[in-house]
């Protein structure tokens, strides 16, 4: 489990599906309101107010992400109370879920992209395609590419970050550099052997 604070009232936890089995729980063990998954969002968010210094109570706004074979993103934001006397104490949660069938993962510097390239090169990956945006690099692969090695989550986590954008919003607004052969190209135009 990973978490970062992005804001002064939202913080990012990345749960891996070993994080998940470790705990003894499924993506969909999420939406049968159990009481372990109430159980490990309490847990987390103790670890965050205590990692972060804030203090979490009231309601808050969760949007779940799931990464499919890699895991799940949720998203909490705490909601500012207008009038303090109405607090109760209690947690109120409202829970998004967006579902993907593409693994994208955001990149700093070109440089980590021509690296990782490097190593899922030696893994025998192919494809994938890159976009650009706001001076990041994002590398997307169709989920089934999963099943090309299985490896390749750690990989990519090595040299980047699973990224909260969409393919769909990357599509729209980034500019695509590499379509479908990104792997290949990289390696064609970018390492010497």
């Amino acid at each position: 489990m990973r978490i970062e604070r992005l804001n002064y009232n939202k913080i990012k936890i990345f749960l891996t599906s070993d994080d998940l089995m470790e705990r003894g729980l499924t993506k969909e063990d999420i939406w049968k309101d159990s009481l372990k998954w109430h159980q490990l969002f309490h847990d987390m968010l103790e670890e965050a107010s205590d990692e972060f210094g804030v203090k979490i109570e009231g309601s808050v706004a969760v949007e779940i992400f799931s990464m499919h074979a890699q895991g799940m993103i949720m998203i909490v934001t705490m909601e500012e109370e207008e009038d303090q006397s109405l607090h109760d104490g209690f947690i109120d949660m409202a829970v998004m879920s967006k579902n993907s069938d593409q693994i994208l993962f955001e990149f700093d510097d070109f440089e980590d992209v021509i690296q990782l390239s490097r190593q899922l090169w030696n893994l025998n990956i192919r494809g994938g395609s890159l976009y650009s945006f706001a001076q990041k690099y994002f590398l997307s692969f169709k989920e089934d590419a999963l099943r090309q090695s299985d490896s390749m989550i750690a990989v990519l986590s090595e040299f980047g970050d699973i990224s909260l954008r969409s393919i769909h919003w990357l599509e729209e607004y980034g500019r695509n550099v590499m379509s479908g052969n990104a792997i290949e190209t990289v390696m064609e135009h970018f390492v010497t052997e």
